[in-house]
């Protein structure tokens, strides 16, 4: 195992990610690293510090990455037609070529290609996810492509139509608790009819919309007493006011934005640059960008939630304009990953004690 693989090499070559002056402090004094997917090239990516200082960037690919959640011991990712949990087989305190976490691919699911956006880990351990092909919250499987747990009431059935463009997860108390869909519709494809201000947060107890009006709602998060989310299409990060169904703005961000993590009083927002076609296009957030001459970045803000302002930032420029999902590494310095098209897979191997 070296230090710098070929696979992460030919990655770095293509694209340059740059951090504001103290972004790299900042991750060291919080003691965290990051993760990132982006399906646009199919990688996972992983942020922390090199030991000599400075950002570490590792890469391994995947297809069609996209959702992320942290367990215990590593995180789930999900990909093309596949879920994998991921596990960390460095002891603590102990190191391999200057990282100091190493997340094993151990354990995949086969589900086929369901368009899995947000995931997260319920009170019980058990994954759930959204299921965005069917319209619905699904969970593994061991037998199947998956098991249906819940569907939003303006959905009729369950078919591989996309009706809704079901996305994003929010757990409240290790449940799943709401969520968001682009359009309240039930045909094939019905949410790109409804993508500048059809967008819902739907409560999954209750089964009511807590709130509408939104422009391609994404990553919801319930943090410290508030329901967070992305208003990507008109790129406001914010909050909602459930007794009142009313988003409040807290921050703008220069791009289309999707995944949402929080370590403490901070919010970690990714943001893309939004596609030139009929889905990304014509929305609020074009004009918004025009008014504050602005141009969409791709990359990650930190948002320090008790002002508002945006402190720190991850900024990724060349083979890639889109992110997915991302998420902090606590307790993590400078993590790598396993993949499998290199044949370092082959040689670690780890024993239960």
């Amino acid at each position: 195992m070296t230090n710098e693989n070929q696979e992460a090499k030919a990655t770095q070559s293509s694209l340059e990610i740059t951090a504001s002056r103290q972004m790299t402090d900042w991750m060291a004094e919080q003691n965290l690293a990051i993760a990132l997917t982006t399906y646009q090239v199919g990688k996972l990516f992983m942020l922390g510090a090199k030991p000599a200082g400075g950002l570490s960037v590792f890469a391994r690919s995947f297809k069609r990455c996209m959702g992320l959640c942290p367990t215990a011991n590593g995180f789930y990712m999900s990909s093309l037609h596949q879920v994998w949990r991921f596990e960390n087989v460095i002891k603590p305190g102990e190191q391999k070529d200057g990282y100091d976490r190493l997340y094993v691919p151990q354990v995949g699911n086969t589900t086929g290609d369901l368009d899995i956006h947000d995931m997260a880990v319920d009170a019980d351990g058990r994954l759930v996810f959204v299921n965005t092909l069917f319209g619905c919250l699904a969970t593994l499987s061991e037998t199947h492509s998956f098991k249906p747990l819940w569907r939003p009431p303006f959905v009729s059935k369950l078919a591989a139509e996309d009706r809704c463009h079901l996305n994003g997860l929010a757990m409240k108390d290790g449940r799943a608790a709401y969520v968001t869909a682009v359009g309240e519709s039930d045909v094939v494809d019905g949410w790109r009819d409804h993508r500048a201000g059809g967008g819902v947060v739907v409560d999954v107890n209750s089964n009511g919309v807590v709130a509408g009006g939104l422009s391609m709602p994404h990553s919801p998060r319930w943090h410290q007493g508030k329901l967070w989310l992305c208003n990507s299409g008109t790129g406001e990060f914010g909050h909602v006011e459930l007794d009142t169904g009313r988003f409040v703005p807290v921050t703008f961000c220069a791009g289309y934005m999707r995944g949402l993590y929080f370590h403490g009083d901070y919010a970690l927002v990714g943001t893309s640059k939004p596609r030139q076609n009929k889905t990304f296009s014509g929305l609020p957030l074009d004009e918004a960008l025009k008014a504050r001459k602005a141009e969409a970045r791709c990359g990650v803000q930190v948002i320090d939630l008790r002002t508002g302002d945006a402190v720190h930032w991850l900024r990724i420029e060349g083979a890639i304009d889109e992110l997915y999902d991302v998420i902090t590494l606590p307790g993590v310095r400078n993590p790598m990953a396993l993949g499998f098209k290199t044949d370092e897979i082959n040689r670690v191997i780890s024993m239960e004690p």
